[in-house]
């Protein structure tokens, strides 16, 4: 059953979307490296700070309550705002905001901003924009959908539950 679509710009981000985000990233209070080919990350898969300054390797630990602080910041302000302003006038539904808000929170907004799923969604081609979801599934070259692998599984296992919730709200 499809939920109740209204103008992405009047989206706001939602606590399960911030849970979700959390639960899916885990907590590393120093910074690492999560896949090969991929960039720092702080707390709950952080990249940068609220001021724009990327992590880095030598940046110092952080707590729990400040991870979860710079997730919920960075969600609403650098990803929220991103998909809110590409999107603007376009109906999108809770769910379909939330998937589009996480995949540019784990791709970026100049991945999101480029992406099939924003063009489909934009042309209101809502089943293409959820299938467009899977046509993300690379790490640095490497086909994460790949069987038995074990350098970026996570990266195809969350393509699926974004394909399948945003499916699932159609």
């Amino acid at each position: 059953m499809s939920e109740n679509r209204r103008p992405a710009a009047a989206m706001k981000i939602s606590a399960a979307l911030v849970a979700a985000w959390i639960a899916f990233e885990g907590f590393t209070p120093a910074p690492v490296i999560p896949t090969k080919g991929d960039v720092p990350t702080i707390g709950h898969g952080s990249t940068q700070y609220e001021d724009g300054t990327r992590v880095t390797m030598a940046d110092k630990p952080i707590t729990r309550q400040r991870a979860k602080e710079l997730a919920t910041n960075l969600l609403e302000q650098e990803y929220g705002t991103c998909v809110r302003e590409t999107l603007g006038e376009t109906p999108v539904n809770e769910t379909e905001f939330s998937v589009a808000v996480d995949f540019a929170g784990q791709y970026g907004c100049a991945t999101w901003g480029k992406s099939s799923i924003l063009r489909d969604t934009k042309a209101e081609n809502y089943e293409a924009a959820c299938t467009d979801y899977l046509r993300y599934r690379f790490a640095a070259g490497y086909d994460c959908s790949t069987p038995g692998n074990t350098r970026c599984s996570g990266v195809w296992t969350r393509q699926l539950a974004r394909y399948n919730k945003c499916m699932g709200a159609l």
